[in-house]
């Protein structure tokens, strides 16, 4: 991946709908096309609809993922029976 270094100026944004490509690739429509320079670096951000299921896995595992980072071998007296 190229480098990107972050400077203050202003940038223009420009929003459309789109779909991924059996390649990999996404189309840009004509009319924004037209819009950005050529040979010119540009910022993507890639939104991308969430389902409920997602979610709730994504919750379940950080829930899990927190539990286990506040255990610690002092606590394993108690998983004794």
């Amino acid at each position: 991946m190229g480098e990107y270094s972050c400077r203050k100026r202003a940038m223009k944004a420009y929003e459309f709908p789109t779909k991924v490509k059996s390649d990999g690739k996404l189309d840009l429509p004509d009319n924004i096309l037209k819009l950005i320079p050529n040979d010119q670096t540009i910022r993507v951000i890639i939104l991308v609809g969430e389902s409920d299921t997602d979610e709730r896995s994504v919750w379940s595992k950080i829930t899990a993922e927190q539990f286990f980072a506040g255990y610690c071998e002092a606590d394993s007296i108690y998983d004794r029976t």
